[in-house]
């Protein structure tokens, strides 16, 4: 297969390793910055480009960065009207960089998520607070990633003043519940299909309640309960994205989802658990991808 890695970083450790592993099983790959790509649309012609030439792909594997979410989707979009297999639809990664209408997917869905109030112009932040179960509260920015963005408000006063003043920036917020049990550790595992093929613990290094490693967290590996399993796979499904990084934490009343992420890392839990995701996400690619060929060949 003619297999395109949508990435700005072609230095990276996720695109390298999906490249050496698509390389490995035979197909012809390249990384390609989508930030540099174009696009035609006219009458049942949809076509990219790229250094002037047009981009021809079997398959797609989007790494979208949170900043070009817009643009890069677009462009996934483009492939899809040519009928590319693609590894994350656009959709589903527009939702994903959306933690409202995430939180809205899971909770319709049934995934285990913390008790969440989203506001803007709340005239009265008191009740906010209340809502969540009072202080101290989580209050996280809309569209934020890598930890940035997420506040822990231990006190009414504190709480009410990083609304307020999110609310003077017109930015838009998500308090939520703290959850003592879980504070800085939580679960990251990367799901593959059906299935969860790796799965590492965040730990925060000091006493900073985020475990993300991009925030100094560290990580070993995990063995998840069988419904933490079932938990992110069935976050996965609702968010539409067979291959994601889905973050939990453990609590009283089972794990909740925290993000599921459609372009996770793999540096952490490859080089943690010693297990070949970047394999694993390729011969998903070319199941599937065999799989919706052969079913448009036979609707032909």
């Amino acid at each position: 297969m003619k297999i395109v890695i949508l990435s700005k970083g072609g230095a990276n450790y996720t695109t390298k390793r999906l490249k050496e592993a698509a390389k490995a099983r035979g197909h012809a790959v390249r990384v390609v910055n989508y930030n540099k790509c174009y696009m035609t649309i006219e009458k049942n012609n949809p076509i990219v480009y790229y250094k002037g030439e047009p981009l021809i792909a079997d398959a797609i594997i989007p790494r979208i960065a949170q900043s070009y979410t817009k643009y890069g989707s677009s462009v996934v979009r483009q492939f899809e009207m040519q009928g590319v297999f693609t590894a994350a639809s656009s959709i589903a990664i527009v939702r994903s960089r959306d933690k409202l209408r995430s939180y809205q997917l899971l909770g319709k869905y049934g995934v285990g998520i913390p008790k969440t109030v989203f506001a803007r112009e709340a005239a009265d932040f008191e009740d906010v607070i209340e809502r969540v179960g009072g202080t101290p509260v989580i209050i996280k920015v809309a569209k934020g990633t890598h930890g940035n963005g997420v506040v822990l408000a231990e006190t009414k006063k504190a709480a009410k003043a990083v609304m307020q003043a999110f609310y003077v920036e017109g930015v838009n917020f998500l308090v939520q519940e703290f959850i003592k049990e879980s504070a800085g550790t939580d679960i990251r595992a990367v799901v593959v299909g059906n299935r969860v093929v790796a799965s590492i613990a965040r730990q925060s290094l000091d006493d900073d309640f985020r475990s993300n490693t991009h925030q100094g967290g560290v990580g070993k590996p995990i063995k998840l309960t069988e419904e933490e399993v079932k938990t992110a796979i069935k976050a996965a499904k609702a968010m539409g994205l067979p291959i994601c990084g889905v973050d939990m934490m453990r609590s009283e009343r089972g794990p909740l989802v925290l993000e599921v992420n459609s372009s996770a890392s793999l540096k952490t839990p490859e080089l943690i658990t010693k297990r070949d995701v970047a394999t694993k996400i390729i011969e998903y690619i070319e199941l599937n991808a065999k799989r919706r060929n052969k079913k448009d060949r036979v609707g032909a």
